[in-house]
Order: C-alpha cells, then structure tokens, then sequence
C-alpha cells in the first residue's frame, strides 16, 4: 500500500508540473487606494516575548501567544489590560485557537504537545503528540465539527486530534522536509497546507487520508500562509518571490499576481474577510505594510504602515462581528486593523 501511495504521489507530481497546467500568466498589481487601513496597537507589557497569532473569544476578549515567553495571555481592547497565563517549560506556544466554549487551544511548539486552557481558571490540560521522536505543532485549525487539524513543520508531519477522544493521529508529508506550515479548511471539510521548503500546496482528504500535491509555476517559490475565500478558492502568499496566488480546484490552474518587491517583500501573514478581501502582510519593508487585495476585482485596494515598525506579522485573524483583522508583531504589539471608505469629506 505504501508503495502504490508513493506512485501516486510521484504521477501527480509530474502532472502538475508540467508547463501550461499549473498556471495562468502572472501580472503585477498596483495599488489603488479605495479604502483606508486604520491600525491600533497594544504594547505588550512583557517585553521581548514576540507576541503573536492573535484569536477573539465570544466576549471580545483578546488571546495571543508569547512564544519567546512561554505564555498565553488575553487582552481586553476596551479597558487595555492584559492577564497572563504561564504555561509548562519549553512550551514556547506558536498559535492558537478558540472553540465555541472559549476554551484555548494552543500549539506546544517545542514539548510535543497541544494545550487547552480553561479561560475561567487558568487550568491546562496536555495532550501529548504520538510520535516516537518529539515533534513541533506549529499552526492549529478547526474542521466544520470543531476537530484540530495542525502541521508540524520540522517533524513533517500533519496532525489530527479528535477533540472528544483526545486521540491523535500523525500523517507524514508525501515529501521529505517539506515544512507543512500554514492550514486551513474548505468547504468540504478538507485541509489544505503550504509545504513551506517546497512550492508545492498539499490537500489531505479528510476521509480517506490521501495527499494530493499541485506545484507552484515557479520552482522557487516558498508558500507560506494560504486563506480559502466562498468559492473555495485556495489564496496563497509566496514569501520567497512576491507572488499572491490563486488555486482554482475547477481548472486546475494557478493564477498569480506580483508584488512590486518581488523576493524583496517577504510576504507572511494573511486573513480573508467576509468581502473576500484578502490581507496581506509586507514584511520584507521597514516599517512592515498591511495591503488589501479584492480578490473580486483581482487588484490592490489599500496601504497602511505599521505604525510601530511591527518587525514582522507572522499571523493574522479576522473577526468577523466588527469586521476587524488582528495580529502581533516582533515590536511586541498586539494590532488591530480595519477598513472604512474613502471620501472627500474632511
């Protein structure tokens, strides 16, 4: 069985691959301002502990990860106080999520474990990963029936855990170090996953656990976060070249438009609104830039500087009940983006 996986996975690799499949032809996109990007930030009071991979609960209340820290914390936006929960040595928490319970999930990046947080007291329960070697859980998502799925970059793996049973299972990549980094789900309830040390975008079939891969056009891009918008578009940000890219399942095809940085924009954090907006984050340039692509009209719609520098926004996450983008930032700040139209009026 094994065996057959791999040819399968070999066939599919040269079919995507070949010229004229894969791509449609890439243009470079200017920004056109239409809207106004307005940002707030919180400084985090604990410094130097990248703050980051923000998530909102039910009340508005802010969780976001300390990886350098070693914590989980929360922020209330409207009072700006912040509360801290330390977590089990050399966790270092990459990311997290947050159920419909506002329990918090978060990845223990380096103790080979998935946490969660009882918000009302600060207990942790641990669920420790399978794997005979310790392995990293890197970026977590919720399926349609509020399972994890998560990848684990350095252990090349992706992950599923039964959030009733705590069971987990452990997929390894079709592809050695491929870095399984960003994750998300369509709407048939599938993962997809950027295999970041390849230009190669991954979906695992949810039933029967199969891998199918589709390359990139281009054998040096690095796709590193990705975003599904309502048709089920799989939206990528290539953090080697300066591509957004677009996989469209029904023709099988990419479409992909530069950044005028090129290899120079080190593009990183993403969020899709509900207006099929995707947000993008510059971080090759000082200071970092957020900038709004309507994936409708298939162009640049807005700017914004961070206004701390932001260093690099690994991360973001949309909310959608005051339709704001959220993110940490290397400057040790929590932001807060939204939109509002331009006018003439003063």
């Amino acid at each position: 069985m094994n065996r057959l996986i791999c040819i399968w996975v070999t066939i599919l690799l040269l079919f995507w691959s070949l010229p004229g499949i894969t791509s449609e032809p890439s243009v470079k996109p200017s920004v056109k301002s239409s809207v106004k990007i307005d940002i707030k930030e919180w400084q985090v009071p604990w410094a130097d502990t990248r703050p980051r991979d923000p998530a909102l609960d039910s009340r508005g209340k802010v969780w976001f990860c300390g990886q350098s820290g070693n914590y989980i914390a929360s922020l209330d936006p409207n009072s700006g106080k912040f509360r801290k929960y330390s977590l089990p040595d050399g966790t270092y928490p990459h990311n997290l999520i947050i159920d419909t319970q506002d329990f918090i999930w978060y990845a223990g990046n380096r103790n080979s474990h998935i946490g969660r947080i009882n918000p009302a007291n600060g207990d942790i329960e641990r669920i420790d990963m399978p794997a005979k070697n310790p392995i990293d859980p890197h970026t977590l998502v919720f399926d349609s029936i509020g399972n994890i799925w998560f990848t684990a970059q350095w252990g090349n793996k992706i992950g599923f855990l039964d959030v009733e049973s705590r069971q987990v299972k452990l997929l390894d990549s079709p592809l050695p170090q491929s870095r399984p980094y960003g994750i998300k789900i369509d709407g048939d309830n599938n993962p997809w996953i950027v295999l970041f040390g390849t230009n190669q975008l991954a979906r695992v079939d949810a039933i029967t656990l199969q891998f199918s891969l589709h390359a990139l056009p281009h054998q040096q891009q690095r796709p590193r976060r990705l975003e599904i918008d309502d048709k089920n578009q799989i939206w990528l940000l290539d953090h080697e070249l300066g591509y957004v890219s677009r996989y469209r399942k029904d023709t099988q095809a990419f479409k992909q438009w530069q950044v005028a940085e090129k290899h120079q924009a080190n593009l990183y954090g993403s969020a899709m609104d509900n207006e099929q907006r995707l947000w993008v984050a510059v971080t090759g340039t000082s200071p970092n830039q957020l900038r709004i692509f309507d994936t409708r009209q298939e162009t640049f719609i807005g700017a914004a500087d961070i206004p701390s520098g932001a260093g690099t926004i690994r991360y973001m996450f949309y909310h959608q009940p005051d339709n704001s983008v959220w993110f940490g930032t290397d400057a040790n700040t929590i932001g807060r983006a939204m939109i509002k139209p331009i006018t003439d009026s003063p």
